[in-house]
């Protein structure tokens, strides 16, 4: 028997706890984000030297994040100790100058996406919690466009300042002439986090460019590395998200304690994820509403069947349009 594809109208009343963001969600702004791997893109160019390839295959990763805090991490041992060591100076330069043309290539300007953002920003404040594995802008742009919204919702990441505050339940309480309010956390990290020489974890702000500029001048003046996990399977994921405070804290106390609903939209819940859906898991998760793109049925029973494997039976799981009105970008 074929699943029913709600519309999303018909369903949003039952859903505002929390939303889970995939890729899907990004693509659907800009169809940039449709590529394979940061990797693969910057391979494809033909960008990666042989000894850069030599390093991915040492480490058996993917994840660009990665090697470039390795390479970042030996080049400063090695100023520190007064280390002459051109080979490995020239393979960092070239995996942050890989990194950044492949990001700039791939992340649209923010003027490119604007006339969506304000859609973005009325759904995503009907959730409590909002969960996005996207390591793009397009979530904090709409977060922003927030704060010249006078409507008494306010969207918090839980950082003051530049520094993340790990007490992030308090951020719950309203205050001032705040009605509702929305926690934002980036279980796999994003463009705007990253990490300083001593592995110090920061939110960077804008100082006049444009927020995406400013994020990759940071990285190429070499005061900080990227904090996202770009690829990987999901043992290399979960074994990137423990060596970051922040990462960690939300994977270990965010991602259990959600509501009893949850929207899933634009996630292909593939096996590089399933560490995702373990930590939901532990959720008492009673209902999920889940975006699915045409009438693609065979992902409805994929899907279907992992949420019951992983969560229970008990656990009513419903199909809606990811196209259909007033869900994500789509006209109200």
């Amino acid at each position: 028997m074929p699943y029913k594809i709600h519309k999303w109208k018909d369903i949003e009343k039952e859903y505002g706890g929390a939303i889970l963001l995939g890729n899907g969600a990004s693509i659907a702004v800009d169809s940039s984000f449709s590529y394979g791997s940061l990797k693969q893109h910057a391979a494809g160019n033909e960008e990666l030297t042989e000894d850069v390839q030599n390093i991915f295959d040492f480490f058996n990763t993917e994840d660009f994040e990665l090697i470039l805090r390795i390479v970042w991490q030996a080049t400063n041992v090695n100023k520190s100790l007064e280390i002459h060591d051109e080979k490995t100076e020239q393979a960092y330069a070239h995996v942050r100058d890989c990194l950044i043309a492949t990001v700039r290539d791939i992340h649209p300007e923010h003027e490119v996406v604007s006339d969506q953002i304000s859609r973005i920003y009325e759904f995503l404040k009907g959730f409590k919690t909002v969960i996005s594995l996207n390591y793009d802008l397009i979530v904090y742009w709409a977060m922003m466009y927030g704060l010249d919204v006078d409507d008494k919702h306010a969207f918090k990441d839980c950082f003051v300042g530049t520094d993340f505050d790990d007490d992030w339940q308090r951020f719950r309480d309203l205050i001032g002439n705040q009605k509702t309010c929305s926690l934002v956390f980036y279980p796999h990290g994003n463009l705007v986090l990253a990490r300083d020489k001593i592995e110090n974890e920061r939110k960077i702000s804008s100082g006049g460019l444009s927020l995406l500029e400013e994020i990759l001048s940071k990285w190429a003046k070499g005061s900080y590395v990227p904090l996202f996990v770009s690829e990987g399977t999901s043992e290399q994921k979960v074994k990137s998200i423990h060596s970051s405070y922040y990462l960690n804290t939300v994977y270990r106390e965010v991602l259990p304690n959600l509501p009893a609903d949850i929207v899933l939209y634009g996630w292909g819940v593939g096996e590089h994820d399933l560490h995702i859906v373990d930590r939901l898991a532990k959720s008492d998760i009673k209902k999920v509403a889940v975006s699915v793109f045409g009438n693609d049925q065979a992902y409805c029973h994929r899907v279907n069947q992992i949420l019951k494997d992983k969560i229970g039976n008990k656990c009513e799981v419903t199909f809606f349009d990811c196209q259909s009105d007033g869900c994500w970008n789509s006209c109200a």
